[in-house]
């Protein structure tokens, strides 16, 4: 695998965030870049910047012929369905950052990751390397 081809396209990542950052969910079911606990704070995930040494945190199916990938929101929300279509079944990780509720202690970030198989077989693999940064 090159370099090149171990980037996603950005036209493939979608935004969660809990209006202090926000993290880049990839179709692959990477999240690629999130800044904790705000926008310009350094990255905890790197990967669209630097594929080899920059982290990411990556739940997916091992990829098979003819698999698909969705991305979709649940209607009014920031909440995100990842969904992995193959001929042994379908997958699907539900990423999304809770906001913090007025009037409630300080806020803790939070980023919720769910894996359900709707139907059929869907193995995933996950993966959490760490950002290799000076």
């Amino acid at each position: 695998m090159t370099v090149e081809s171990s980037y996603v396209p950005i036209e493939n990542y979608a935004v969660i965030g809990d209006l202090h950052t926000v993290a880049l969910v990839g179709k692959n079911g990477s999240i690629d870049w999130c800044c904790l606990p705000r926008f310009d704070s350094p990255s905890v995930f790197g990967a669209l910047l630097d594929a080899q040494q920059g982290g990411s945190f990556s739940i997916a199916p091992p990829e098979t012929e003819g698999m698909r990938h969705t991305q979709l929101y649940l209607p009014e929300t920031n909440i995100l369905i990842t969904g992995f279509l193959s001929v042994d079944g379908v997958g699907e990780i539900t990423d999304f950052m809770p906001i913090k509720q007025t009037g409630s202690p300080p806020h803790k970030h939070y980023l919720i990751r769910s894996v359900a198989v709707v139907r059929g077989a869907c193995p995933s693999e996950r993966s959490l390397p760490r950002s290799r940064r000076d």
